[in-house]
């Protein structure tokens, strides 16, 4: 029997297992399987923007914003599954399944608070570009943004830059997956407010911090290895762990 605690009108488990997180997986996959088209709309937008920065940035002899652009761009995987956990959700329910209703979940419950996460969301990147350009200002401010940026990423001060950069990134990266693990897909399935979408899923991580921080390291690595062949395995990877963390919400969250 799992071991649950209440957080308002929310019971939350806190035993969540390594099996668990293994059949939120195969239920994503299944999820993807069984209607990939909305898997391969939502992360094409993904896809079509990675593609279009590194493009821009190439272009404009910036290549050096490629590093932290792309560190941070997992920040943004959560709200871009919004369409996705309604797929699982209407799926698990047996309910009718239609572009109509799939898109119309991207603007929330009519109440603003999904559209309220996504400005969060939105902040923190914005947030972590700052810090980023903060941390190449410390190490690299004196050598210039232009030039040789193979060269200047390979010397010592660019590989502290890195170092530091990382760990801050990490960091920041594992506060917002903190909010946003639970919340985004609580808001698709719940009429609740932001705030208590947040603290329901920080009390989740809390009570599985072992367990939620491998999963939030997964999905990192599982996302930065998609991005490097052109992005394209974020055509698997994006739908699937979507789909995934809805089926972790539901064995994680029961609200009475």
């Amino acid at each position: 029997m799992m071991a649950q605690s209440a957080i308002a009108p929310v019971t939350v488990t806190r035993d969540l297992s390594a099996r668990e997180l293994r059949d939120a997986l195969i239920a994503g996959w299944r999820d993807y399987a069984a209607y990939p088209i909305y898997g391969l709309f939502f992360a094409a937008f993904y896809v079509l923007g990675g593609l279009g920065i590194v493009y821009g940035l190439s272009s404009m002899g910036q290549g050096w914003w490629l590093i932290p652009i792309m560190a941070g761009f997992p920040l943004l995987a959560p709200f871009t599954a919004v369409g996705l956990y309604e797929v699982s959700r209407r799926r698990e329910g047996g309910l009718p399944l239609g572009w109509r209703g799939v898109l119309g979940a991207l603007g929330g419950r009519g109440d603003e608070q999904l559209i309220l996460m996504g400005g969060i969301v939105f902040v923190a990147f914005s947030f972590w570009m700052i810090l980023a350009h903060g941390i190449f200002a410390i190490f690299l401010g004196e050598s210039g943004i232009g030039g040789e940026t193979g060269a200047l990423l390979l010397s010592p001060d660019a590989l502290l830059m890195m170092l530091v950069g990382g760990a801050v990134g990490g960091l920041f990266a594992l506060g917002l997956f903190a909010i946003t693990v639970i919340s985004l897909p609580m808001l698709v399935d719940r009429e609740v407010d932001f705030i208590t979408a947040i603290i329901v899923s920080l009390g989740v991580v809390r009570s599985n911090k072992r367990l939620m921080l491998g999963w939030a390291v997964f999905i990192a690595v599982t996302l930065t290895l998609a991005m490097i062949p052109m992005f394209a395995g974020l055509f698997v990877a994006l739908p699937v762990l979507g789909h995934a963390t809805w089926h972790l919400y539901r064995r994680a969250v029961e609200i009475s």
